[in-house]
């Protein structure tokens, strides 16, 4: 049996058709205050999966009020237990958007080296891997291959902090999207013609204009975090995540405020 078959089914679903759709509250983000509005918005919005922070008392917030799956993000393997033990369904090395203005790099060694950790603490727990967007794309393609022959069960692409957009409008959006929209493209191809097969998340600088075209490009879901954890009021974000839905093909009701 496949590690992904631990994956609760809509989630295994969400996958299987093209369509996961996951809310990132942030892996620096340990303010309880604003993961409970970002993970009720998740939830009313129509989101598949929440990634917080790698903190138990957040995984069991964001399961309490969303109601929905929750993956914890870290570059510390040691971190993942507990928070496994709280609740989470999977773990996420990455991404890596808030260490890249401290100066901290990730190269590929390193990330493989994290990957090795967290498999050997947690052999059976579903795992997924960001790809830093600072390799070359030929580099990011070959990672992920090693990085699945490691034992990642998902690969997720970044880019949104390299780019750098000048047009308005959606033509900004586009371009915002281009790094982690090609590293999608090259490493979801990658891993088919290595014949190691892994779901790919697109994540890093998408929004409603995008998340299609990461679809297309091969990725299986995609994950959207400054676009609703840049906003503070709740209704906001209800209507960007279901914007989202929206965007990837399906429509959703979102629930009165209680």
């Amino acid at each position: 049996m496949s590690r992904l078959d631990r994956l609760p089914a809509p989630l295994r679903s969400a996958l299987a058709q093209g369509r996961l759709l996951k809310v990132i509250a942030g892996l620096t983000n340990h303010d309880a205050a604003a993961v409970e509005r970002i993970s009720r918005a998740a939830g009313r919005g129509g989101a598949d999966l929440i990634d917080v922070a790698c903190d138990p008392e957040l995984v069991r917030l964001a399961a309490r009020v969303s109601g929905l799956p929750i993956c914890v993000s870290a570059v510390d393997p040691e971190l993942f237990p507990a928070a496994v033990e709280a609740g989470a369904a999977l773990v996420e090395i990455g991404n890596y958007d808030a260490f890249y203005p401290l100066g901290r790099i990730f190269d590929a060694a390193e990330v493989l080296e994290l990957t090795r950790r967290t498999r050997s603490l947690l052999p059976e727990v579903v795992l997924s891997v960001t790809v830093p967007h600072v390799l070359p794309l030929d580099q990011q393609e070959q990672l992920a291959i090693d990085l699945v022959a490691a034992g990642a069960d998902l690969i997720q692409t970044e880019g949104g902090t390299s780019a750098r957009p000048f047009s308005a409008g959606s033509l900004g959006l586009i371009e915002k999207a281009a790094p982690t929209l090609a590293a999608a493209h090259g490493i979801s191809r990658a891993l088919a013609a290595a014949a190691v097969p892994a779901p790919v998340l697109c994540a890093s600088g998408l929004s409603a204009v995008t998340v299609p075209m990461a679809i297309a490009a091969g990725a299986a879901g995609v994950g959207v975090g400054s676009a609703i954890n840049r906003l503070t009021d709740e209704l906001a974000m209800v209507a960007v995540v279901r914007g989202l839905r929206e965007a990837l093909g399906e429509l959703v009701s979102v629930p009165s405020r209680p």
